[in-house]
């Protein structure tokens, strides 16, 4: 069995224990130190990237947001210009009758035996005298020859009247 140390065995030991103490203690805050820069590294490197996510998430929300926006207008524009073009067609509908009504009127007026006479003149001037010339459903009148036909009616002139100035009713119901 061995016998403790005397005393002043650890008195003599006491420096280097002391030493070893400050080396051992001096190398715990060092360690403790550089953890607590690299905690402070990692979460300044995770708050960076956060802010980055959250831009790059921002950016995309205002990307996607300005994209729903202009879709939205788009369908807005479309569909306001669908219904000014059937406002538009409605009108030149309307149009379209009064102005057939307004010729077939002319049937019933004083006026219309002349009317029919010149008209008859008229398809007589073009076809030649030996065309077939008959009352038209709608007022006015149709002619034929073996190989041509030419249609006088009220209505069907009316028509071709309204076809040949295109566009100019719009300018009533523009803006």
């Amino acid at each position: 069995m061995r016998n403790p140390p005397p005393a002043t065995t650890d008195a003599a030991l006491e420096p280097v224990r002391a030493q070893l103490l400050r080396a051992a203690r001096a190398e715990a805050d060092a360690l403790l130190a550089a953890a607590d820069s690299d905690a402070r590294a990692v979460l300044a490197e995770a708050d960076g990237r956060a802010a980055a996510i959250l831009a790059e998430a921002r950016g995309l929300g205002e990307a996607d947001a300005a994209a729903a926006r202009d879709a939205a207008r788009a369908r807005s524009r479309r569909t306001a210009r669908a219904r000014e073009l059937a406002a538009r067609r409605e009108c030149w509908e309307e149009l379209r009758r009064q102005v057939v009504a307004g010729v077939e009127d002319l049937r019933h007026a004083d006026s219309y035996p002349a009317l029919r006479a010149q008209l008859t003149a008229h398809v007589r001037a073009v076809l030649g005298p030996d065309a077939e010339v008959v009352e038209a459903p709608h007022g006015g009148v149709t002619a034929r020859t073996t190989h041509r036909r030419l249609d006088c009616g009220l209505t069907t002139l009316a028509l071709r009247a309204l076809e040949r100035i295109g566009g100019e009713p719009e300018e009533l119901w523009a803006p």
